[in-house]
């Protein structure tokens, strides 16, 4: 089944058919690097996510009865892992072990791995944004886990496949007891930040999910950790960025307020990304730790997995287009390319030129911000406020010496979590209390940076609501475009934002005339309603980034050739 309408609130969950990943799919070339192993390993390397115990997930059903993790999620758009240590679970998930039992988690794969479909062929792209649906595989979660709760014979058929055919009545109670007490969690947080206007295939309000999954469910008291008053409606849908030459970028994230360029900025990205996916953390107050804080008392990140990860990472270059190319023609385009901005050229805004360089790299890729006239929702979520609970109070000397206050910015909040668990996994004795002060090494200093600066914006003088021009480099396989994904092709993103489609089908299919999302996506789809410049902080709106909008129909083609080859 379709999904012909998501505009209106309250619309129903999308209901996705399996898309068809039958085939193997053909990879694409991503560069030498870029081997069978090192694919493998991204897409189930451990980061420390942990949804809930895998046994739990094996047992659950879907409304029909069947296994909820049937198809390998495939039908909510993540794809087949054949090579997964734990068989059955799709690109981007993992297993790893919890306190009492293996717990399944996602990784970054799940939502940077794409596929697409032309002619009838898949194509494999590695760090790509994902064609998936997150939000109804997060909703039927919640659905599934309820069922077991509310129906004694759904709890009944999961109490045997979890603890065995004929359990003692203690354990199958405690059961109960320990899945009400996910649920509680979890059902908070869906039933308060899941949008009623789904954000579709493709698009997820990152960072509206890790504010509310931090604040809302970590830093309050045992033994729930909730603090639902700090939960909000999640309504700020992105695109999900590439991955390639994400460690060459001088600031990341898509207002760029986060610095970037070293293993030590990485690592505090992608710490704070992995808290969002439902790692295990609450952080404790704690008099005899140097900061105060017990960050890793109660903290399921795999650091060292994260390091793997980033590593793998650095290995992956930009998709090579795998088609023809019209040499000619995208010589014309290159011409066009390198023209200033005034005339419509490109590179003054996504050219390679050098960045900040962050020790102990030599060389970053500088990351302009610019206010092109884009929609402004995300910078609504970036200004939210939380009550800071344990992390009330909380500093880090050197780093953020302003202790947060009972209500703080969810990102200062984010930044302190982050921080103080990097700090306490890798530096104990340096931050060892002397004379009572505690003094944060040098080393360290770039993590005052990580998350919350406005040293993006300040160095590129750019005003509120300026989000990154990122090197093109393989943008023909990052459909659709913007931040917030509302324009589905290269040709539709060169066309005057007044003309531009209102509506348009999210999903696999490929057209490489546009350069981007075919017209037509068939089964597995969903549509996209978007607004005009009259409504700029949608969320949705297909407004801004006229540059090239006015060349002559040749030159667009030209141009369009051209960004096939980068």
């Amino acid at each position: 089944m379709r999904v012909t309408s998501v505009g209106l609130a309250g619309a129903a969950a999308i209901i996705l058919a399996m898309p068809g990943w039958a085939a193997e799919p053909v990879p694409v070339d991503q560069g030498p690097q870029w081997t069978n192993d090192a694919r493998t390993a991204f897409y189930s390397q451990d980061q420390g996510s942990q949804i809930m115990p895998l046994a739990w997930m094996m047992a659950l059903k879907q409304p029909d009865g069947s296994a909820f993790l049937e198809d390998s999620l495939g039908r909510y758009g993540y794809l087949r892992n054949p090579e997964s240590p734990t068989p059955g679970l799709p690109v981007g998930f993992a297993v790893n072990n919890g306190i009492a039992e293996p717990m399944i988690g996602m990784t970054c794969a799940a939502c940077h791995t794409r596929q697409i479909r032309v002619d009838g062929t898949e194509y494999r792209i590695d760090g790509g944004p994902a064609i998936v649906d997150i939000q109804s595989f997060l909703a039927d979660l919640d659905t599934a886990v309820n069922t077991v709760l509310t129906d004694q014979v759904a709890f009944t058929a999961f109490a045997r496949a979890v603890l065995g055919p004929s359990p003692p009545p203690a354990e199958e109670a405690q059961l109960k007891s320990d899945v009400n007490a996910w649920y509680l969690r979890y059902h908070t947080l869906m039933a308060q930040a899941l949008p009623p206007a789904p954000w579709g295939i493709g698009r997820l309000d990152a960072f509206g999910m890790i504010f509310n999954r931090l604040t809302g469910l970590d830093l309050g008291q045992p033994p729930s950790y909730l603090i639902p008053d700090n939960i909000h409606t999640a309504d700020a849908a992105v695109r999900y960025p590439f991955l390639w030459n994400a460690p060459k970028q001088d600031f990341t994230q898509w207002p760029g307020f986060a610095a970037n360029g070293n293993d030590l900025l990485a690592l505090a990205r992608n710490l704070g990304q992995v808290y969002g996916v439902f790692a295990t953390f609450a952080p404790r107050k704690d008099p005899a730790s140097p900061l105060g804080v017990d960050y890793l008392g109660i903290n399921s990140a795999n650091f060292d997995g994260l390091g793997e990860l980033e590593t793998l990472v650095t290995k992956l270059g930009p998709p090579k287009w795998p088609w023809p190319i019209d040499s000619a023609l995208a010589a014309e385009g290159k011409q066009i390319f390198n023209l200033p901005a005034s005339e419509s050229g490109c590179v003054e805004c996504h050219g390679i030129r050098p960045g900040i360089p962050r020790p102990p790299n030599s060389k970053t890729w500088a990351t302009p911000l610019l206010d092109v006239g884009t929609d402004t929702r995300e910078y609504q979520i970036l200004s939210w406020a939380a009550n800071t609970g344990e992390l009330n109070g909380a500093a880090i000397p050197d780093l953020a010496p302003t202790p947060l206050q009972p209500v703080d910015a969810s990102l200062r909040i984010l930044g302190v979590a982050v921080n103080g668990s990097i700090l306490q996994y890798y530096s104990p004795l340096s931050l060892a209390a002397a004379h009572g002060t505690v003094s944060v090494p040098t080393r360290f200093d770039d993590l005052a940076d990580a998350f919350g600066s406005t040293a993006g914006l300040t160095a590129n003088a750019a005003p509120a609501a300026a989000y990154e021009a990122r090197v093109l480099e393989g943008i023909w396989a990052a459909a659709p475009y913007l931040h917030n994904g509302s324009v589905p092709s290269l040709a539709e993103l060169l066309t005057p934002p007044n003309k531009r489609v209102d509506t348009f089908e999210i999903g696999p299919v490929y057209n490489r005339t546009t350069v981007g999302l075919a017209r037509q996506q068939g089964d597995f789809s969903f549509t996209l309603r978007t607004t005009g410049c009259d409504d700029v902080s949608s969320g949705v709106s297909h407004c801004g980034h006229d540059y090239g909008t006015a060349l002559p129909e040749q030159e667009t083609r030209a141009l369009l050739e051209y960004l096939k080859t980068l």
